[in-house]
């Protein structure tokens, strides 16, 4: 509802000359009735998040800069800890950018920038800056934006997607510091093409992307190689009218059964689809309620592999926040609800949702949560998730956000051989960010 800068602003147009931007976000987080497999079933955390981004600006041409430095605190062995929590350190955006007015005819211009950047495309279900993780997604490569008279936008890129380094437990622990690697073991590339009011009020979207990633020699992998394909319609949100946003993607591929070298190769057959609709009303508070569904396929007994990967997407903003959480993905789940959003002033913004969640495929695994019955037998209903935020700009540099979640687990998070011990989940995250 409410535009707040985070960090990975770099998008944002600077004034000619040197510019210099920060942040630091410190949360504390607390989960009682963990859900995913192999944790403490009561955490907490501490993460604390540090960004500097310089960019110089000479008419078209920009240089940018951006270090990020993510670390922890009051974890132990039994707390879920992985690159989205820890990134000590790293140089995360350094790029050139260039803007060409006119290349392709008048109302016409480009943008492209080379380097280490973030980027958000689309939707961000498949390509994101994740904002509520700790760490973010960076990519290295090449990114071009198109902008063609009336109301067409094109995105190409081909990148190496930053992994996260290091990615060992110990030293993530100790929030350790390493130089982040990318390589041609792990591509992404694509592109994506929209128009605004291609249809009446609706803006008309498709996307096209490529992941590939092969093993190095001391590193196996799953050898992904997949291609997925996204339509997408959209009706942005105004007061007194209905809007309304449909995503269908489509994945296709191949990859290993396992890691293990002379593994054998599954074709991919997966899928994903998210609808929604909503209405604003004329009130003080710009309420918005809409009802809204996500499906993502799941993987069935059978020869073919139908878990739907989400590459590079965000989560928070459709389904649940991460963190110590972090139990909700689009893997494996289907989930119809309800949203209420509001903004009751300019610096104040809330959320509530309800969503009841299912499995898609009773023999997988539910979303993140690594609770798996193989017979399924455990039947399909996951249980019901109440998800709220509150966030509040108590000053113009100081903003102050509470994320809450309760999950009352249903019949397969408490029967499945693996699901932890519990009836109910509770999370709570307070956050403040300052911005200088």
């Amino acid at each position: 509802m409410l535009p707040w800068a985070g960090p990975g602003a770099a998008q944002s147009e600077p004034a000619e000359g040197l510019s210099i931007a920060g942040s630091v976000r410190l949360r504390a987080e607390a989960i009682d009735g963990q859900p995913r497999a192999g944790f403490n079933e009561a955490d907490d955390l501490v993460n604390l998040r540090t960004t500097l981004l310089a960019q110089y600006r000479d008419g078209p041409f920009r240089l940018v800069g951006e270090l990020w430095d993510s670390r922890i605190y009051d974890d132990d062995g039994g707390t879920p800890v992985s690159t989205a929590e820890v990134n000590a350190l790293e140089l995360v955006q350094a790029f050139a950018e260039i803007k060409v007015p006119e290349p392709l005819g008048a109302g016409s211009s480009a943008t492209v920038a080379g380097g280490r950047f973030v980027m958000n495309v689309g939707s961000r279900r498949l390509v994101a800056a994740d904002d509520y993780r700790n760490t973010t997604n960076g990519y290295t490569g090449l990114k071009a934006d198109f902008v063609w008279p009336g109301g067409w936008n094109f995105t190409l890129l081909y990148t190496l997607p930053q992994q996260r380094r290091p990615d060992d437990l110990a030293r993530l622990r100790r929030n350790a510091v390493g130089l982040d690697h990318e390589g041609f073991d792990l591509v992404l590339w694509g592109g994506l093409v929209s128009r605004a009011r291609a249809i009446g009020p609706v803006t008309l979207e498709g996307s096209f992307f490529h992941l590939g990633e092969r093993d190095t020699p001391d590193r196996p992998t799953r050898d992904r190689s997949l291609y997925t394909v996204s339509l997408r319609l959209v009706r942005d949100s105004a007061p007194a009218r209905l809007d309304g946003e449909l995503e269908l993607i489509v994945q296709r591929g191949d990859v290993s059964a396992s890691v293990a070298p002379m593994a054998r190769t599954q074709p991919v057959r997966a899928w994903f689809v998210h609808a929604d609709t909503g209405y604003t009303f004329g009130d003080s508070w710009k309420t918005r309620v809409s009802v809204e569904y996500d499906h993502a396929s799941g993987d069935r007994p059978g020869g073919a592999y139908n878990r739907f990967d989400t590459l590079f997407g965000m989560r928070r903003a459709d389904l649940a926040p991460a963190g110590l959480y972090n139990a909700i993905a689009r893997s494996n789940i289907i989930s119809a609800g309800i949203r209420v959003e509001a903004a009751p002033d300019k610096r104040t913004d809330l959320m509530a949702t309800l969503h009841p969640m299912w499995l898609a495929a009773r023999e997988d695994s539910f979303a993140s949560t690594g609770v798996r019955d193989p017979t399924g037998r455990a039947g399909s209903f996951a249980g019901t998730q109440v998800d709220g935020r509150l966030r509040h700009l108590l000053t113009p540099w100081l903003r102050l956000e509470v994320d809450a979640v309760l999950l009352a687990k249903g019949r397969f998070l408490k029967e499945a051989p693996n699901a932890p011990a519990g009836r109910w989940t509770r999370y709570l995250s307070l956050n403040a960010t300052a911005t200088f």
